[in-house]
């Protein structure tokens, strides 16, 4: 990976987890000055994703304290550097998961940038200037200007901060599996939390028939009166997994506990796939039988590219699409941070880090 030099003056107020616990308190740091392909983002709002809650906590074992978390971000550009005449001051703009790669390999040539196998991310990455990276729970993030995108007109910097992530990790494998410019199909959706409400209003703004498959029976007004769903399946009641076999061409499944496949599949038409986006932190039951018996694929995804994401923006824009969110502010983070880990939100909380400055 390509270093360059950065001088690390620019004195920032955050908020930053400093050891296992997991408490996030404000925390003063320094980030590098604007560079030739960076650009200055005076952050507005930064959504609390469960990915924040488990480097805060050390839980996957590779957290560097401190840790200032945050991916979903969205703001205002305030300086711009000259290889970044893409952006100018004023700017509306999201910051990802990305904020490095090594920008020759095959999957950074053809923008799929997330999965280099040289990925520096937002927070707990190295850039490459050697140093340790640092989200958005920040008023000011410095970006490489090649993984900013810019955030239509028309939607609101809080709600749309979650697209950043949750949005974009159930768009890509809906463009990867055809159900883009394809309306019609019979869509699956498994789990209805922060990127499972997401793919249900994309699914609509598609054209597709969606299924919301959950173990909650009390979520299936919200469902089907409030986001658009047109069916309903309780995972636990065997008669309406029954009544659905073989009814799905393509399944969704954001849900982060573990849980059985195999029923899942049985939902799938002859030939159908199921895409994995939620990351279970044991593995999953997949039995044989449906996959063979059906002809039916499983695949996984993550993320997407930076041009993916901005296509994923300007649909947005196109249709409004915006996530359902809780704002909250920055002395709150702790309390959102533990209703989270009780899934007590919907659907994600979204920080107000200017406090309230802008209505942009």
């Amino acid at each position: 990976m390509a270093k360059e030099t950065q001088n690390h003056t620019l004195t920032v107020s955050g908020w930053a987890a400093h050891d296992s616990s997991g408490e996030i308190k404000p925390y003063t740091f320094k980030r590098r000055e604007n560079g030739e392909n960076d650009v200055t983002i005076k952050v507005l709002y930064c959504g609390i994703c469960h990915t924040d809650l488990h480097y805060a906590k050390n839980d996957w074992g590779i957290t560097m304290y401190p840790v200032v978390p945050g991916h979903e971000i969205t703001g205002v550009v305030i300086k711009v550097g000259c290889n970044a005449g893409k952006f100018k001051i004023g700017d509306r703009v999201g910051v990802g998961c990305l904020a490095a790669s090594c920008l020759e390999c095959e999957f950074c040539v053809n923008s799929q940038e997330n999965y280099c196998d040289q990925i520096q991310f937002t927070y707990n990455g190295i850039f490459w200037d050697g140093c340790i990276t640092y989200g958005g729970y920040s008023n000011v993030i410095v970006a490489d200007y090649r993984y900013v995108v810019h955030i239509p007109e028309n939607l609101p910097m809080d709600s749309v901060a979650p697209l950043l992530c949750a949005g974009i990790t159930v768009f890509s494998p809906l463009k990867d599996n055809g159900m883009l410019g394809s309306p019609g199909k019979k869509m699956g959706v498994v789990g209805l939390g922060g990127l499972g409400h997401v793919a249900v209003k994309f699914g609509k703004a598609f054209g597709h028939h969606v299924t919301v498959i959950s173990t909650s029976p009390s979520k299936e007004t919200e469902a089907k009166g409030r986001l658009g769903a047109d069916d309903f399946i309780i995972s636990t009641n065997s008669q309406q997994m029954q009544a659905g076999r073989r009814s799905l061409d393509f399944i969704l499944d954001t849900v982060s506990a573990k849980h059985s496949l195999g029923p899942i599949l049985e939902l799938l038409k002859v030939d159908g796939t199921l895409v994995m986006v939620g990351a279970p932190d044991q593995p999953l039951e997949l039995p044989s039988f449906p996959l063979i018996f059906g002809k039916r694929s499983v695949k996984g995804s993550m993320t997407g590219g930076i041009r993916e994401t901005q296509e994923m923006m300007d649909l947005c824009g196109e249709h409004g699409i915006t996530c359902d969110v809780e704002v909250i502010t920055p002395d709150m983070i702790n309390e959102a941070m533990d209703r989270l880990a009780k899934n007590d939100v919907r659907y994600r909380f979204v920080i107000d880090i200017a406090g309230g400055t802008s209505n942009l």
